[in-house]
């Protein structure tokens, strides 16, 4: 195998760009991201608050003393760190400033293993952020990667390479997989690995860099469909248990103690991260998932057992019949829950998407939402509402079935409109009559502009984590209109 390093030919400026300030302007670019590796890695900043804006024009001392800074910030920051920074804050959501950090390390004469790695992230970080919606919900082609790369990369051939085949026949290997379980048995994880360091130079070969985003965006997206079906079945459970009164259960194949409060239970679930936010191998997400599967485990036993549980003297029934009707009494003093001889009944025809109103929209996201198949799968974490599919991210997911309060509310409106969109334009390919789609589109841009001002808002009370959710959330509505205006 030939392992010579390949050439990436990275879009260059106009011809008529200083190339001076060219790379002045790539540096104001990326220059808050590394502001911002720096105070969480607690490394010196050697610019004054004052001086940090950086201007337009730089003298000699400044331009020679950032360029320094960032190199020196480059040999420093490992990919984790760098995967956690964007991960958990607002600087994720700049294409120029991902599109900036990724041209910087690409032009790079030698890069290093941790080069790689951050490359590796990078690419599929912003190949994550700007892939439009009608695209981002499907099985992804290399024709769908190429043209979302194409401001980083240029104009690529995507036809796959041979030695790429190994990421290939993982990736159609996806598809077959219904439960995080299946998918824990593999080591597609370490397996990519190899891959990527058997490579040598010839992973920067633009084909091999688009083979890599697609397999590292579809084996990420897969984990987290199915992450997230086991934490809403655990969810559930949970609210199971305690309608029949139980308290604390046994956890130990969750990695627990016995007796944990539900409370705790609940706790855990809704706070479950990502073992993609720091330095991960194999093993480390291995075993974040048997974790997870454990609890799973540990709440469903703990239901069965209740529902065995003999009625305690004195007493006409015991917790087991107690959990039997909790379902029912819930729903009962639910009004959005529904009917249990709905879910014996054959579905119901999907409405058109005309008749579809804001409430009915979330209502049946909800319902599809909570609603427990029987088997656990990534359609846990998407909807079809007329012929529409969405597939909703995890903190989407999150704010119908487990949260509240106004930053939960916004999400759900994003959502919800993003499916009206959707539903609408499928109706108006199928009918040829756009009236829906008109009606749908208008509402969405009023909701456009709602959520951009709530972003706003939690980015002056840094709130990070609902400004970044809230942003991509709106980003995705705003994709999915783009598409509507195209019909």
């Amino acid at each position: 195998m030939n392992k010579t390093t390949t050439t990436l030919h990275v879009p260059a400026p106009t011809r008529r760009e200083n190339p001076r300030l060219a790379q002045w302007k790539e540096a104001r670019e990326v220059f808050p991201i590394y502001l911002a590796l720096a105070k969480q890695q607690e490394i010196d900043i050697p610019f004054p608050q004052a001086t940090r804006n950086l201007p337009e024009q730089p003298d000699t001392a400044l331009f020679t003393q950032v360029h320094e800074w960032l190199e020196a910030m480059d040999q420093k920051v490992m990919a984790h760190q760098l995967r956690h920074l964007l991960q958990m804050t607002t600087l994720n959501a700049s294409e120029n400033s991902l599109r900036a950090l990724i041209r910087r390390h690409l032009r790079k004469p030698k890069k290093s293993n941790p080069d790689r790695d951050k490359i590796d992230f990078l690419l599929v970080q912003y190949f994550a952020l700007c892939a439009p919606a009608k695209i981002y919900h499907k099985q992804i082609e290399p024709d769908d990667v190429a043209q979302v790369m194409q401001p980083v990369l240029g104009d690529v051939d995507p036809a796959p390479l041979d030695w790429c085949a190994p990421l290939e026949k993982m990736i159609a290997a996806l598809r077959g997989f219904h439960s995080l379980r299946e998918i824990s048995k593999t080591n597609f994880i370490e397996e990519g690995r190899k891959v990527k360091e058997g490579a040598g130079g010839m992973f920067y070969d633009p084909a091999a860099l688009l083979a890599f985003i697609r397999f590292n965006f579809l084996l990420r997206r897969t984990l987290i469909e199915l992450m997230h079906a086991d934490l809403i079945a655990i969810r559930a459970g949970v609210d199971q248990l305690q309608s029949a009164g139980v308290r604390t259960i046994d956890c130990h194949h969750g990695g627990l103690l016995g007796g944990e409060p539900l409370g705790r239970i609940r706790k855990i679930a809704d706070e479950w991260k990502q073992p993609f936010q720091k330095e991960y191998t194999e093993r480390t997400v291995s075993q974040a998932f048997e974790n997870l599967l454990g609890l799973r485990r540990d709440v469903e036993q703990a239901i069965q057992k209740a529902i065995a549980g003999s009625a305690p003297k004195g007493s006409p029934e015991g917790p087991g019949e107690t959990l039997k009707k909790a379902s029912s009494a819930r729903d009962a003093s639910n009004p959005k829950a529904k009917p249990r001889e709905a879910s014996e009944a054959p579905p119901a025809k999907a409405e058109p998407s005309g008749a579809l109103d804001f409430e009915n929209c979330m209502e049946q996201i909800w319902e599809q939402l909570i609603a427990t198949p029987p088997s656990r799968g990534r359609s846990m974490t998407t909807v079809k509402i007329g012929g529409a599919r969405i597939l909703m991210s995890s903190w989407e997911v999150t704010a119908f079935v487990s949260e509240d309060g106004p930053s939960a509310e916004d999400l759900r409106r994003a959502v919800v409109a993003r499916v009206l969109v959707a539903a609408a334009m499928e109706s108006a390919k199928e009918t040829g009559n756009a009236t829906s789609l008109d009606r749908a589109m208008n509402m969405a841009r009023v909701e456009v502009t709602r959520l951009q001002e709530r972003v706003d808002v939690a980015k002056q009370a840094k709130d990070t984590e609902a400004a970044v959710n809230l942003g991509i959330s709106t980003k995705r509505l705003l994709s999915t209109l783009d598409e509507a205006a195209k019909l």
